[in-house]
């Protein structure tokens, strides 16, 4: 034995130190063990060494590969580098092992877990991320609506604080890009600012969902569109867990209070103890707000079930599973997990589709903590005659909304059309605020819209006719001058003083409209109000 150990140590390896050559015989044998047992670990550990060591040699020439190749790319709509390098920078919502795992059909694809980003500007670094998967309806589709509510109210500051995903959770190219186009007309400067992407899972994502087993007395239509909208919340999310600070779960058929974000933050900030959701509606899986460090947990425990349970029972079963006590009755457990699911009141978010995604089904699903929403804003604005060559809708008047009682609303404006307001008096104008549409329908927006002033003094309206504007604005053929304009349902300013008194202001609409058009708030401030 002493003689294979001396032979031992010249293979360049290692040494027998002189105090372990002991010559008693139990002695000897119990050091030599034990010496064999601390060479076999330092070989393993070098082995291991050797094994780490060329696992980061090969994750640093991936990461010199995908650089180089980004830096070789030209800007496209795909952006598919982008999210890679993004998931190679931060921190992976779920180990791809994992992933491949519980959905093993994407080791076939190398690219089915990364998303096909239609339009975006991979914005990060914000307090809010906004998840939104749509599908395709036989009937009604309600996602511009719940678009136009979300972006409503929103000011520039809380819009470049947050980014909302719409996730068209399909694979028929045609009707993707047709629900981007569609994102991208009505949002332009959303799109183009990045406070709005549109996404697409590659086809290979999806794994053949013909043969799922039958639970809990659904039809198969039913588990089939369950166990797909499992796997679209875990894509976006996994999508969504780099970008913000937190994450809420939309869907495509809601409507939200003016004030959603700042009520959000406010509601999050004065929590005392730990939470996993803060829920702002009681209805399914609407307005539930995760931390982004938290979703890597909460998708891996979707993907392990979501051939099993609807999710809003998933989400459920995984804080019984952190919270409760099994020799506990029922009682005890929903109190444990009330301490991380704590719910906000009044509901921030509403349901309001009636076709749900799953064909045939209707749903009249609605929030009784969300209250009604304020579908107008009144303000004290001086005396005047209002005039309008618009088709009126029953009983939502000029003057409701000029008075401050209700909101406007009229049939689709075609070019010509005019909603104008005289002054009794003229009136030394400091600014205006116009504001088109409501919470109820977003969509019905003034479009193509000039704000206009005409000039108190007769001599200076002439002028304005013969020989045109002196003022930095475009002059009308009857003595207007063109202050400004409706962008995105909005027109707003200060009026320049040296135009003098004001006779009256007038909104011109210079082509025809899709959709009839609402205003919900009229402010004309004057140096006297």
């Amino acid at each position: 034995m002493g003689r294979h150990m001396c032979e031992a140590g010249h293979d360049g390896r290692s040494e027998i130190p002189a105090y372990i050559r002991i010559s008693s015989g139990d002695d000897l044998d119990m050091y030599q063990s034990q010496f064999l047992e601390l060479r076999q670990r330092l070989l393993y550990a070098e082995k291991e060494s050797e094994k780490r060591s060329h696992e980061l040699s090969s994750a640093l020439d991936e990461i010199k590969r995908v650089v180089a190749k980004r830096m070789n790319l030209t800007t496209n709509h795909t952006e598919d580098m982008k999210w890679t390098m993004l998931n190679l920078t931060g921190k992976l919502p779920v180990h791809l092992t994992n992933m491949y795992y519980y959905l093993p059909h994407l080791r076939e694809y190398k690219d089915a877990i990364f998303p096909n980003v239609i339009f975006g500007q991979q914005r990060t670094g914000v307090s809010l991320v906004m998840g939104i998967p749509t599908v395709k309806r036989e009937k009604q589709h309600y996602l511009m609506n719940t678009l136009h509510s979300l972006l409503y109210t929103l000011s520039e500051e809380q819009k470049n604080d947050c980014v909302i995903i719409v996730f068209v959770a399909e694979v028929n190219a045609e009707y993707v890009n047709s629900v981007a186009e569609s994102v991208k007309t009505s949002f332009p400067r959303e799109i183009q600012s990045g406070v709005l992407e549109v996404i697409s899972p590659p086809p290979s994502y999806y794994p053949d969902l013909s043969n799922l087993k039958k639970t809990f007395g659904d039809s198969e239509d039913r588990v089939r569109w369950r166990t797909k909208q499992n796997l679209d919340y875990s894509f976006l999310m996994l999508y969504a867990q780099p970008k913000g600070t937190f994450y809420l779960q939309l869907e495509d058929d809601i409507i939200a209070k003016p004030d959603y974000i700042q009520s959000i933050k406010n509601f999050a900030a004065k929590q005392s103890q730990e939470w996993m959701i803060l829920e702002f509606s009681q209805l399914g899986f609407i307005g539930k707000l995760f931390k982004s460090e938290d979703l890597p947990l909460i998708v891996e425990f979707f993907l392990m079930f979501y051939k099993d349970k609807p999710i809003d029972w998933l989400i459920d079963h995984l804080l019984w599973v952190k919270l409760c006590h099994p020799e506990k009755d029922a009682i005890h457990c929903e109190k444990e997990k009330a301490k991380l699911r704590i719910r906000a009141k009044p509901s921030l978010f509403q349901h309001v589709g009636i076709y749900s995604s799953l064909a045939g089904k209707i749903q009249n699903l609605k929030d009784k903590d969300f209250g009604k929403n304020v579908l107008h804003k009144a303000h004290n604005n001086p005396p005047a005659k209002v005039y309008t060559s618009l088709r009126i809708y029953q009983q939502y008047t000029l003057e409701k909304i000029y008075n401050g009682k209700d909101y406007f609303w009229a049939l689709a404006p075609v070019a010509g059309d005019y909603i104008s307001f005289t002054f009794l008096n003229p009136l030394k104008v400091e600014k205006y605020f116009f504001r088109s549409g409501n919470m109820e329908h977003p969509g019905d927006k003034l479009f193509n819209t000039t704000v206009e002033v005409l000039p108190a003094d007769e001599m200076l309206r002439k002028e304005l006719v013969d020989n045109g504007s002196k003022f930095n604005y475009p002059a009308t053929k009857d003595g207007y001058l063109k202050i400004g304009a409706f962008e995105n349902g909005v027109a707003e300013g200060s009026i320049n003083q040296s135009i003098g008194k004001i006779q009256a202001i007038r909104l011109s609409i210079n082509s025809d409209s899709p959709v009839w058009a609402i205003l919900s708030e009229v402010l004309i401030e004057t140096s006297e109000n």
